[in-house]
């Protein structure tokens, strides 16, 4: 969808992948699910991110993302990453005890523009991954 600003005009869309730090399951209730969807979805709105799709899983986050292009993708990637992870400590401080080195996410992240793929095959992707990531059986 093209979407208008005072000084541009822009259509890009970008898959964004991160997973905790050692692929430890941290998000393993609805709650913490829950809780985690509603602090990226604070930070997106705080960014300007449109946030079309999203999935927390027990071990990684995926979402589907626009931003304006005033803003560089590492800046967007920084403000999801460390801010959720801020507000997720204060939210569930137990759970820094579970990571060594109380670090919630890994410092690598995935992000790409659908390029040659649709971006309905991409928003299918991320939308069925909790089926595919363990069978159609939830680890939560």
């Amino acid at each position: 969808m093209i979407k208008y600003e005072r000084t541009n005009v822009y259509d890009f869309n970008f898959q964004l992948v991160w997973t905790t730090k050692y692929r430890k399951k941290i998000f393993t209730t609805e709650k913490q699910v829950d809780a985690m969807k509603a602090i990226l979805k604070k930070i997106a709105e705080r960014n300007s991110v449109e946030l079309s799709h999203m999935e927390v899983m027990p071990d990684q986050v995926q979402m589907v993302i626009s931003f304006p292009p005033k803003s560089a993708p590492s800046s967007i990637v920084k403000a999801f990453k460390g801010g959720s992870a801020k507000q997720w400590f204060i939210q569930f401080p137990q759970t820094k005890k579970l990571l060594w080195g109380g670090h919630l996410w890994s410092p690598s992240f995935f992000m790409s523009t659908f390029g040659n793929t649709s971006k309905e095959t991409i928003i299918q992707y991320v939308d069925s991954q909790l089926d595919q990531y363990n069978g159609g059986r939830s680890k939560r």
